[in-house]
């Protein structure tokens, strides 16, 4: 058995502390419980200021952890906000909180100053939540824990059933949370995604500190906790679905122009911008560079539903790229500012790239010894750099340290990758 099989057979792990339905968990032995209601039902949607005041006294008077969770409109709606959040604290209960009616939490965020948040995959919620003024100062991720604890997969539903041996049902995660007035089933889902969480968290934190990996648990959580906003994408176009195929810089001009152009209507209208236009209808037109409306409506993507108008709007971005001077045109690829691809490594630099297979390999066991995706062992970009351009064997924790690893990580890996270098030299 792996150290994760032995958690999810311990019964001890099964018995949620906060008395979830009669008979709650299951046996070793027996078939996991479906988890079907909140205990204390589900809860009034918090859609108005004194609702809202009424929670915020409630969690700041509760005890423990705060269990935390936000629900968006991806593939919906334009951006990433939150459209439905949901908090459990012991003392305090559930509570469901509408961000489009109340878009200022900071004051509850205030309130749970000083409280440790409970997140599954804190980093996909932290954005939206910070956007309504909810910031935790300190964190405990789920998800993050399962991947250091060894767990094979960890997903909320699979952890909660492996761990504690309750079925959430998970078949309205990629509805449309924007919704309004939202469905019942939909609020029972959002409620039961924090039921256990607190729960989970507790057998995890014991897990974690059986296997000796607490304490680097930690060192990650408040990484997360205290890590600045992302700084907006450099060139967000270049992403596109199907790039690879567009080579020209003309062709490259009329992604940029397609993707920017698409990208207003979209926050204009809120919605995706995959539901304005399709990332392969723009590498189609690139591709074609046509020069009428009539041409542009005979490729894929710019069929018989795309109005007359919107066809001209389309033509007219193909056609401000088709007039750019070459010098205003994009260049094929992104500025590199670290390491070449590792495909291009032996042909580049034969020694670099066998003192990264050397590295890969020696993290790879050292990964596998201890039951955790490389990964969240130490980031490959790191170990790319390291070996791409090679500190003194006595500089490889101070390297690893100015890429952001944290100590935890660099007392493992440095002597793994001093290794590395000192053989592939030698």
């Amino acid at each position: 058995m792996t150290d994760a099989q032995d958690t999810a057979a311990d019964s001890s792990l099964r018995t949620p502390g906060g008395t979830p339905p009669d008979d709650a968990g299951s046996s070793v032995t027996g078939a996991p419980t479906p988890l079907l209601e909140p205990r204390e039902g589900i809860p009034p949607v918090i859609a108005d200021a004194a609702a809202l005041a009424e929670v915020v006294t409630a969690f700041a008077a509760g005890s423990g952890p705060v269990a935390v969770d936000a629900e968006r409109a991806s593939g919906y709606r334009y951006g990433q906000r939150a459209y439905l959040v949901q908090l459990r604290r012991e003392g305090a209960g559930t509570a469901l909180i509408d961000p489009v009616a109340c878009p200022d939490l900071s004051g509850l965020g205030a309130a749970l100053s000083g409280v440790e948040w409970d997140l599954h995959a804190a980093t996909q919620d932290l954005p939206c939540l910070r956007e309504i003024g909810m910031v935790p100062d300190v964190l405990f991720d789920t998800e993050l824990a399962g991947r250091l604890a060894g767990f094979p997969r960890v997903g909320l539903g699979a952890m909660v059933e492996s761990v504690l041996g309750f079925v959430l049902e998970k078949g309205h995660s990629a509805v449309d949370w924007s919704t309004r007035p939202l469905p019942e089933p939909w609020l029972r889902y959002a409620a039961l995604d924090v039921e256990l969480l607190v729960d989970l968290r507790d057998a995890l934190e014991k897990e974690l500190d059986r296997q000796g990996k607490l304490e680097w648990a930690h060192q990650e959580f408040d990484a997360i906790a205290s890590a600045p906003p992302a700084e907006p994408r450099k060139d967000p176009w270049r992403r596109t679905s199907g790039m690879h195929k567009v080579r020209r810089r003309r062709q490259l001009a009329v992604v940029r122009e397609l993707w920017e152009t698409r990208d207003r209507i979209a926050q204009r209208r809120d919605v995706s911008p995959g539901k304005v236009l399709s990332d392969a209808a723009i590498v189609e037109a690139a591709l074609a560079l046509p020069s009428t409306v009539h041409a542009l409506s005979a490729l894929n993507g710019f069929g018989h539903r795309t109005g007359r108008r919107q066809l001209e709007q389309w033509q007219a971005a193909v056609d401000r790229a088709r007039a750019l001077p070459d010098t205003a045109l994009p260049m094929p690829g992104q500025p590199v500012t670290g390491p070449p691809p590792p495909r291009a490594w032996a042909d580049k630099d034969p020694a670099a790239a066998a003192r990264l297979s050397a590295a890969r390999a020696g993290v790879s066991a050292l990964a596998e010894r201890l039951s955790m995706p490389q990964e969240n062992l130490i980031s490959p970009d790191s170990v790319r750099r390291v070996c791409w351009e090679p500190p003194a064997a006595t500089d490889v924790a101070a390297a690893l340290a100015g890429y952001g690893a944290r100590p935890w990580q660099i007392e493992l890996v440095t002597p793994v990758l001093a290794a590395a270098l000192s053989a592939k030299s030698a």
